[in-house]
């Protein structure tokens, strides 16, 4: 239990910690606060195998205090450096750098210094991952669909682009705050999905990853310089997707899709919060990816049953989608809707441009793609060697069992 408790603030706090000890220290002094901040959880981890205290946050907080004295010491004795925290008119005491509009401050830099543009496209992402919500490499993989190893690479190459170029520890501002924001809304969006669907190989759902990526998108709707459509929509997406975490597995723990879903679990004040974060996010005449997925998972919660789908609609703001942003997965989607519609010669239209290693560790989906492509088409043979494939590739367990069920009801036909 313990350590599920330790596991859970981790995600939520080292974040936070990182980001604070980061402003006080500097970017140059990163990896000596990542370290620290790891040392602090360790020790939480023995000390609390006795007795878990009242409040655990209180005590990572002050545990994290102590750490900036000892920082400040090692700092002191190795780099003959000592920070000073108490000269300069934007000086704040130690104590106020952790209530909570200081430490969301102190995120919100974070993740602009990891969406730098001196940093290489792919390593903003898998560095923003690590140092603003905790992820593992191996779960940084998992979301970017990419090895472990390469994971390791970029944070230890964006690790030395930070300190050779002297990166400061701030959010842009002007012409240059648009263009790192388009990277934020990118990293933000990577965490709620790894949330929403996750790779990890016996969860399904991952709802603290969902809740941290929402946290950070309302940071950026409370700043009046990255109040943008494109984070109004980013936000109502995500209200939109996590308004039907509930229903997405049963009692037994077995993944339900939308035909099978119970709709009244579907949270309705959080499909009315992105209704009217929508409103917001169409103001103007601006439309982003954001924009189009909103729009399509609002067309599904606006479904009273799974029949009364208006798949039309679906497809079309797929095409737009598709037209703004090419992609494999909308390829892909656009084909199930087809299949869904009955239109199998267009289907197979989109599967034709499409290929298992298109989509690396979710080869799964395509696979399985075609196995409803094949079944719809009576052609069992087929359908039944696609869902083995999809059954071969995919990692998660609950996803498995999915599979295996379709499987069944194939040989039952």
């Amino acid at each position: 239990m313990e350590n599920q408790l330790i596991d859970h603030l981790f995600r939520y706090h080292s974040g936070k910690m990182v980001s604070v000890l980061t402003r006080i220290f500097g970017l140059s002094n990163l990896e000596i606060v990542e370290d620290a901040v790891q040392d602090t959880f360790i020790k939480a981890s023995m000390s609390w195998r006795k007795q878990v205290p009242e409040n655990p946050e209180a005590w990572l907080t002050q545990a994290a205090k102590n750490r900036i004295l000892d920082i400040f010491r090692k700092l002191k004795t190795e780099k003959n450096y000592l920070p000073n925290f108490y000269q300069g008119a934007n000086t704040i005491a130690i104590n106020e750098l952790f209530l909570e509009s200081e430490i969301e401050d102190a995120q919100l830099r974070m993740i602009f210094t990891a969406c730098h543009p001196k940093l290489n496209a792919k390593d903003r992402i898998a560095f923003a991952l690590k140092t603003v919500s905790g992820f593992s490499s191996k779960e940084i993989a998992s979301a970017l669909l990419t090895k472990e190893e390469t994971v390791k690479k970029r944070l230890v190459r964006a690790r030395k682009v930070i300190q050779k170029e002297n990166l400061t520890f701030q959010i842009p501002q002007g012409k240059a705050l648009k263009k790192r924001l388009e990277s934020v809304l990118e990293v933000l969006y990577l965490i709620f999905n790894e949330g929403f669907h996750s790779n990890k190989k016996e969860q399904l759902i991952q709802e603290e990853l969902c809740g941290e990526a929402m946290r950070l998108c309302k940071m950026l709707l409370k700043n009046i310089h990255t109040r943008t459509s494109e984070s109004y929509a980013l936000f109502a997406l995500m209200c939109f997707h996590a308004a039907r975490l509930e229903s997405k597995t049963n009692a037994q723990n077995q993944i339900l899709d939308l035909e099978h879903q119970d709709r009244s679990l579907w949270h309705y004040p959080l499909i009315e919060l992105g209704n009217s974060m929508m409103y917001k996010a169409v103001e103007n005449n601006e439309f982003s990816c954001y924009h189009y997925e909103a729009a399509i998972a609002s067309e599904h919660l606006k479904a009273k049953t799974f029949n009364a789908t208006n798949w039309d609609k679906i497809l079309y703001w797929y095409k737009c989608l598709n037209s703004l942003q090419p992609m494999a997965n909308h390829l892909l989607t656009m084909a199930v809707i087809c299949i869904q519609k009955n239109d199998l010669q267009k289907a197979d239209t989109y599967l034709s441009k499409l290929n298992a290693n298109d989509f690396e560790q979710r080869k799964y989906l395509f696979y399985g793609t075609k196995s409803d492509f094949y079944a719809a088409k009576k052609n069992l043979k087929k359908a039944i060697t696609h869902i083995n494939l999809a059954i071969e590739s995919v990692n998660n367990q609950l996803e498995k069992e999915h599979l295996i069920k379709k499987k069944i009801k194939l040989h039952q036909n």
